[in-house]
């Protein structure tokens, strides 16, 4: 059998010091696009931010490209970070930094020494997500839909084998919403797994994928019937 690429064994997921999920158990392989749906505070958001870190893992064990986050040291969070692409809904863009400067910004910290690799690689990702000329535009002055390609195109920069995308659509009209999912499904399609929090329905009726419900505590597989 095939290795999950995360691996969710007995997991309780807190929130707030309160435990919003127990006995989380799941496996995900590699190139799975997998949804996490659920109300507000239903503990989608909380499990999205535990798999990268944000929120530290209390019981029971998670796996995600081989790092165990019951043994990973606070100090070294940011490592686990490298690895993995993170996409949030209020895209936590730097506002003083041009399209460019942002991408550059993000690859300087992750040790890519080479300018001319960096450029590359800016160029690389922003043709994966439709941005190529905005290079010296500011975030401000992009459309929404356009800043959210823009932090996928960060998240992309590093090659993850993982993307979690916590509520990727939230603040989007329903046109720019799916122009973002079609990103998403382009990426998982080059091989990527897509982890997905959203409470938004209908983008799971036209996008398939491997849906868990977040309700009362506990993640259980829901068949979801397409449009």
């Amino acid at each position: 059998m095939e290795t999950p690429i995360i691996s969710i064994q007995n997991a309780a997921i807190q929130q707030n010091k309160n435990v919003v999920l127990k006995n989380v158990t799941l496996d995900i392989t590699q190139g799975s696009f997998v949804y996490f749906i659920g109300r507000t505070g239903s503990g989608k958001s909380s499990l999205i931010r535990t798999l990268y870190g944000a929120l530290q893992l209390q019981d029971g064990e998670i796996s995600i490209n081989t790092t165990k986050l019951s043994t990973l040291k606070k100090r070294h969070t940011h490592m686990l970070r490298r690895s993995l692409g993170i996409v949030f809904q209020d895209f936590k863009l730097l506002p003083d930094r041009n399209v460019y400067k942002n991408l550059d910004f993000v690859l300087r910290a992750t040790r890519w020494k080479n300018k001319i690799e960096r450029q590359q690689r800016i160029e690389e990702v922003l043709a994966l997500v439709n941005l190529t000329g905005t290079e010296k535009k500011f975030p401000q002055t992009l459309s929404g839909g356009e800043q959210q390609r823009l932090s996928i195109a960060r998240a992309l920069l590093n090659k993850p084998k993982v993307l979690l995308a916590d509520e990727p659509t939230g603040n989007l009209d329903p046109i720019t919403r799916w122009e973002i999912m079609d990103v998403l499904r382009s990426v998982n399609k080059q091989g990527t797994t897509v982890l997905m929090a959203t409470h938004d329905f209908s983008i799971i009726q036209k996008y398939p994928g491997k849906t868990f419900k977040c309700e009362d505590g506990n993640v259980s597989e829901v068949i979801v019937k397409q449009q």
